[in-house]
């Protein structure tokens, strides 16, 4: 059985998926873009707000409200991969360089609009 401290040690040494994401309004094409360390987490957090009507951005949440949850989609837009050669802690920079990437590719689409 293992003990505390090891299981301890075992969570601080697991690697959550990280990367983008995105909420779509499949009703009038509205996207929302976010990065986290942990896509699993973020997600979480923000169809939590969004069901509690807490989100931080508003006029999402309008629309969460107006359409309904079954208008949206949510999910994960590219994954950014540990550097196993490094032992690399934070990669804050490398996720916001993700989110100016796919922020400046679906802005080429003049279609998609952004909250």
């Amino acid at each position: 059985m293992d003990t505390k401290k090891e299981l301890k040690l075992k969570y601080k040494e697991m690697k959550t998926p990280m990367g983008a994401i995105i909420i779509k309004n499949n009703i009038n094409g509205k996207v929302f873009i976010d990065v986290s360390k942990d896509t699993k987490s973020i997600i979480n957090r923000h169809r939590f707000q969004l069901k509690s009507g807490i989100h931080k951005i508003k006029e999402l949440q309008m629309d969460w409200n107006g359409y309904g949850e079954e208008a949206f989609s949510i999910e994960v837009l590219e994954e950014l991969k540990y550097d196993e050669k490094e032992e690399k802690a934070d990669y804050t920079e490398e996720l916001e360089i993700m989110k100016m990437i796919w922020t400046e590719r679906l802005e080429e689409d003049k279609s998609v609009q952004f909250y």
